[in-house]
C-alpha cells in the first residue's frame, strides 16, 4: 500500500469515526403545540443527554401565530409563557434552567424584562440561572424580546 493510499484509508476511518460520534449524541427534537411552530429549519428545542437547548422564543401567541399586543411587559409575559410550555414539552421546569440569553431590542426596557423574569426563574429559594442579555439592532417580527435557555434534566442524569 502505496503511502497516498495509506492517507486516505486513514482519512476515511476518521471520517466514518466523526460520524459515528455525531450520531451517537442521540439528539432528539421536542416540540409543542403550547409554544409557537418553529418559522425556520429548526426546532423549538433539543435534548442531548440531560442537557434541553431552546430555540429563542419571541412573544407570538401559539394559538393565533401573532405577536401578542402590548408593550414589553405582555410580550416579557408571552416569551416567558412560550418557554414553560417548550420545557414542559421536555419535562422539566424553570428549576432546571442553567443559562438563559436575554435578547432586547431596547436596554431601556431591562428593568421591565428583569421583573417579569424573576418571577419565572427566580422565585423564593431557586437558584436563578446564569444570564447574558444583549440589545440587538432588530428581532423576528420586530419583537421587544427574545429569550432562549438551556436547561438540564437532573430526572435522566
Amino acid at each position: 500500500m502505496s503511502q497516498l493510499e495509506k492517507i486516505h484509508l486513514l482519512a476515511r476511518v476518521m471520517r466514518l469515526g466523526a460520524q459515528s460520534k455525531h450520531m451517537s449524541q442521540n439528539k432528539t427534537a421536542i416540540s409543542t403545540k403550547d409554544a409557537p411552530a418553529a418559522i425556520g429549519p429548526y426546532s423549538q428545542a433539543v435534548r442531548v443527554g440531560d442537557m434541553i437547548f431552546t430555540s429563542g422564543q419571541i412573544p407570538i401567541d401559539p394559538a393565533t401565530g401573532n405577536l401578542v399586543a402590548g408593550g414589553i411587559a405582555e410580550q416579557t409575559t408571552r416569551v416567558l409563557e412560550n418557554l414553560k410550555a417548550v420545557l414542559h414539552a421536555a419535562g422539566i421546569d424553570f428549576t432546571c434552567v442553567v443559562k438563559t440569553t436575554v435578547f432586547l431590542k431596547d436596554m431601556k426596557d431591562f428593568a421591565a424584562v428583569n421583573e417579569i423574569y424573576a418571577r419565572y426563574f427566580a422565585p423564593e429559594g431557586v437558584v436563578a440561572p446564569a444570564r447574558s442579555t444583549v440589545q440587538v439592532a432588530a428581532l423576528p417580527k420586530d419583537a421587544f424580546v427574545e429569550i432562549e435557555c438551556i436547561a438540564k434534566d437532573a430526572a435522566s442524569a
